[in-house]
């Protein structure tokens, strides 16, 4: 299969889109839900705002991903952004340490909000929100929740994500 762009192979265009994704930076989050589907959580950086009025963000999820279904299912998330020191945690939460399911969070210390979502106590910020709609885009669910709660938490350096490596701003 060749591909329409500048006459590519499907597979070469994959590979640079990888290594062009590797290098845009961006903020790492550990997106957390619990309720009757259970308490899971999963390491992002697909994450935006989406509104003020009503305020809204969106969270996008590989529909293969533990977490996925159980986001569904609870119909509500916490978007966790971790501060400079959340390293562990984003490795614990992304599944490189082979750490699963609920035994994901007897690292750091967690309390809830409106959700009942787990909410990381050092995240720098917590979104905590129930779902209005969920798009099925390729292989992820876009999941845009409502806004329902927010934490601020300590101030300082955030975590994130640049060229296959962690960093902070």
């Amino acid at each position: 299969m060749t591909s329409l762009i500048r006459g590519w192979p499907a597979s070469s265009v994959l590979r640079t889109k990888r290594e062009g994704m590797s290098r845009l930076g961006a903020a790492v989050h550990v997106i957390t839900t619990a309720g009757p589907g259970g308490k899971a959580g999963a390491t992002a950086t697909a994450v935006c705002s989406v509104s003020d009025a009503p305020p809204m963000l969106l969270v996008c999820l590989n529909r293969g991903s533990q977490t996925n279904p159980v986001v569904v299912e609870n119909g509500v998330f916490c978007v966790n952004t971790l501060g400079d020191g959340g390293a562990e945690i984003a490795d614990i939460f992304a599944g490189r340490t082979g750490v699963a399911g609920g035994e994901r969070f007897a690292s750091g210390d967690w309390l809830t909000l409106s959700t009942g979502s787990p909410v990381l106590a050092s995240a720098v910020i917590a979104f905590d929100c129930r779902i209005v709609e969920v798009r099925s885009v390729g292989s992820h669910n876009v999941f845009f929740g409502a806004v329902e709660t927010v934490r601020l938490g300590p101030s300082g350096p955030a975590l994130v994500y640049h060229d296959r490596a962690y960093k902070r701003v």
